[in-house]
Parts: C-alpha cells; sequence; structure tokens
C-alpha cells in the first residue's frame, strides 16, 4: 500500500486547486466524487448538507484511497475531513490531479 503524493497540509502544492477548493468546496468534493465514478452534481450537493456532506466526503476519500492503493481507514477519512475538510478535498484532488482525473480533466 502507498502514501498520499501530497501531505494533508500540502494545500498550496497546486494554488489553482487549493484556490478553487476554498471558493468553492462543493465543486472539488463533486470533481473527486466524478474522478470516482460517482455524480458530480450529486455529490457536490451532498457535501453541503451538515452530517451527510461528511458521509459523502469520508466515502469518496474512501474510494479514491482503495482507487490509488493508499492505506488508512474509513476512521482516518472521517477525522481528516471533519477536522480539515478542504485541505483533505485539495489533497485528494490533487492525487487525481497527478493522474489525470478531477480538475485536470477540463
Amino acid at each position: 500500500m502507498g502514501e498520499w503524493k501530497h501531505g494533508t497540509f500540502g494545500c498550496f502544492d497546486n494554488l489553482g486547486i487549493c484556490i478553487i477548493t476554498y471558493i468553492a468546496p462543493c465543486y472539488t468534493a463533486g470533481k473527486n466524487a466524478e474522478a470516482n465514478g460517482e455524480s458530480c452534481i450529486l455529490y457536490g450537493c451532498l457535501s453541503m448538507l451538515g452530517c451527510i456532506g461528511l458521509w459523502s466526503m469520508t466515502s469518496i476519500r474512501g474510494k479514491t484511497r482503495e482507487a490509488k492503493g493508499i492505506d488508512g481507514s474509513y476512521v482516518n477519512d472521517l477525522m481528516c475531513i471533519w477536522c480539515c475538510t478542504l485541505c483533505a478535498l485539495a489533497q485528494e484532488n490533487m492525487e487525481w490531479a497527478d493522474g489525470g482525473q478531477a480538475m485536470a480533466r477540463e
């Protein structure tokens, strides 16, 4: 199993993703879901709904970990999303962007 290419607080490794995530986190959450084969609009909207948002973003983060072969657990994903939502969304998106998906697909 591997590691994330960018640390949780490596938000500024890609300034474009960082700015978009801080302005419109629901957009980044949707793009992360889309990179995992889920609905961008549905998961973008779900991300704004409190506890449901925590669940949806944690679920997508877990799918990203599995797809990229990254160590971790649901509890770690939940704590990362809960405590550092914007940084976690940016980190996940940069993981896909490095592989040619997520926001980089546009």
